[in-house]
């Protein structure tokens, strides 16, 4: 059973940083670990994900260059640090796992199996 707990969310300035973590279990057959986030009101968006056993990295227009994801040496814990935070970065970021996603369904919450409870950003001006 995959679980995951993501954690480092809180509240900071615009122009501050952050830096997430999703500590995860029975994951070892994932394709890949995103994270996506969801503002009030809107729909869960996509934020970057990691190809789970060649590590290759994808973001989101919205935050290349400010936000960088990656995975510690035993691959149970990803991280997401975000850089040069916005007003428009305020949402509730999940971290989940899909087991049989492929790269062209990588940003698409659909493809992704497992989702861990979210942890609240919010940035203020």
């Amino acid at each position: 059973q995959v679980q995951l707990v993501e954690s480092g969310g809180g509240s900071v300035q615009a122009g501050g940083a952050l830096k997430l973590s999703c500590a995860a279990s029975g994951h070892g057959g994932a394709r890949f670990i995103g994270w996506f986030r969801q503002a009030p009101g809107k729909e869960r968006e996509f934020v970057a994900t990691i190809r789970w056993s060649g590590g290759n990295t994808y973001y989101a227009d919205s935050v290349k260059g400010r936000f960088t994801i990656s995975r510690d040496n035993a691959k149970t814990t990803v991280y997401l640090q975000m850089s040069s935070l916005k007003p428009e970065d305020t949402a509730v970021y999940y971290c989940a796992v899909g087991l049989r996603t492929i790269l062209s369904e990588a940003s698409n919450p659909r493809g992704y199996n497992y989702w861990g409870q979210g942890t609240q950003v919010t940035v203020s001006s």
